[in-house]
């Protein structure tokens, strides 16, 4: 026998040995694959009778879970449906910030000092140059520390001027589609680069000991930015709730402070003009910290915060101007803000700052960081034209998106360990924190197992995140309840899903 006629031997052999074992196989397979339809039809039988059963009529919903372990669809209901997602946009803006190289970049807030002429060791003949970064989570303990370091500087007199440069994004306030009458409230931020306390005024309301007389008010920031009327009364109920207002329509940044004081109040409201606040209250507390301010025209010193707005010069890096204070935020403090607190102004520093990298410019709109998103979207091998992108934080009555659309968001980051961690952390955790820490409580299967991000507006109710089925596979869902007026309802409707989610998956 030569050797071709040996390998053919063998080879035979081989198939008569092999064969009944392969068949053997795919018969196994196909046992496990009937096993699984019919658990699937199940599965869609009796999440079908739950959506009828728990939603009102006139009501809508849409949802998908995918099992993120056997990478396939276990439950959609009108899954491409279109509606108005809330605050799970923050999803769609932070997984694709999380997805850029730069996205453990700090935001990071700069002064820096221009010598126009020959100056002496205490006098600075220039300016000052306060470059905005957007960072959200800028607050007093910042600008103290800002001031700070300003103050440590050997100049302490600055002959010239000082400037804030907001030229990072476009002059705009508000995004598209965001409501005139939620102006005054401290969920609809004043956007600027340049952002102190989130432009918001917290009043702290005292009770005095005689009964009758004016509370003690406390406000943070404290600036004379804005002026106060306190008309409070302490324990007089018969002067009404505690409030604190302003004529928000005549763009006034004067504060009325009123009603009963019985107990320690607090509130708070947006100021108008964010930037202006900021660069009001830095001149302020420089000049406290013994920084005087003189006018070039005169010669005098300035008593009145007094500042101007200009674009740091291009040639910054020359011998005549250098870096004189920073201040930094970490990423993750911003998404865990995002995330755990639906900060709507976080999401739009995201946004601002998404699209400053994808286009290596200043001066960003809104479309700018919205354009990454859909760069996005159409990578994981959906249209961006399916969909409607108004803002990034949700508040835009004119965004249109879809459970599928998130659930591909959440797929992408669980496939990246790197986004994964970041996001997974972040998110609010059912019945321990957050904006979930009051629902699926001690007791439900639910309970520190889902982490997920909730969206509200006026009859619209959204869940979507990542959960853990009894099997121990992952999950990635989202449920979008629209046009429910009982936002209770359709929260309840969620917590009941996601408990079915956990036992039937």
């Amino acid at each position: 026998m030569n050797k071709s006629h040996r390998i053919a031997l063998f080879l035979t052999f081989l198939i008569l040995i092999f064969l009944p074992m392969k068949a053997e196989t795919r018969h196994q397979m196909e046992k496990e694959q009937m096993g699984r339809e019919e658990t699937d039809s199940l599965l869609t039988a009796r999440f079908d009778s739950l959506v009828r059963v728990l939603l009102p009529k006139g009501a809508n919903v849409a949802l998908m879970a995918y099992d993120l372990n056997e990478r396939r669809t276990l439950y959609t209901y009108q899954a491409d449906k279109l509606g108005r997602p809330a605050s799970n946009m923050k999803l769609l803006t932070t997984i694709t910030a999380l997805d850029r190289e730069e996205a453990d970049e700090p935001f990071r807030t700069e002064v820096w000092a221009e010598q126009t002429q020959e100056s002496t060791p205490d006098t600075l003949y220039g300016n000052l140059y306060v470059v905005g970064g957007m960072d959200p989570e800028f607050d007093d303990a910042a600008l103290d520390s800002l001031v700070a370091q300003v103050a440590r500087q050997p100049f302490k007199v600055i002959c010239g001027t000082i400037y804030g440069d907001v030229s990072l994004r476009d002059s705009l306030p508000y995004g598209n589609g965001w409501c005139w009458d939620d102006i005054p409230y401290d969920y609809q931020p004043w956007l600027s680069p340049l952002m102190l306390c989130k432009g918001v005024v917290q009043v702290k309301a005292t009770p005095s000991p005689v009964k009758g007389e004016p509370a003690q008010l406390t406000f943070t920031p404290a600036s004379s930015y804005y002026t106060v009327d306190n008309q409070t009364r302490s324990r007089t109920p018969e002067a009404g709730g505690f409030h604190v207002e302003r004529n928000w329509m005549a763009q006034s940044n004067h504060l009325v402070v009123g009603g009963n004081v019985d107990r320690t109040r607090s509130s708070s409201l947006t100021l108008h003009g964010s930037a202006e606040l900021f660069m009001h209250t830095f001149v302020e507390r420089l000049q406290a910290r013994g920084v005087s301010l003189i006018d070039t025209l005169t010669g005098s010193p300035l008593q009145a915060p007094v500042y101007a707005w200009r674009t740091l010069p291009s040639d910054s890096t020359a011998t005549t101007s250098w870096l004189v204070a920073h201040y930094e935020t970490a990423m993750q403090d911003v998404v865990k803000q995002v995330m755990k607190e639906s900060d709507n102004l976080n999401t739009e520093a995201l946004l601002t700052r998404l699209g400053a990298q994808s286009t290596g410019r200043r001066h960003i709109h809104t479309e700018d960081g919205l354009k990454a998103v859909r760069e996005l979207i159409k990578r994981l091998g959906l249209n961006p034209k399916d969909y409607n992108l108004a803002d990034g934080c949700g508040l835009s009555n004119y965004n249109a998106i879809s459970p599928e659309l998130l659930v591909a968001f959440l797929r992408h980051a669980y496939s990246r360990t790197d986004i994964f961690q970041k996001l997974y952390k972040a998110l609010p955790v059912a019945g321990v924190d957050g904006t979930l820490k009051g629902r699926m409580k001690k007791g439900s299967p639910a309970y520190g197992n889902v982490h997920a991000k909730t969206g509200t507006i006026s009859g619209i109710s959204s869940l979507s995140g990542y959960l853990q089925g009894r099997s121990g596979h992952w999950i990635a869902f989202s449920i979008m309840n629209q046009n429910q007026l009982s936002g209770r309802d359709a929260r309840r409707m969620q917590d009941i899903l996601c408990e079915q989610m956990i036992l039937s998956m």
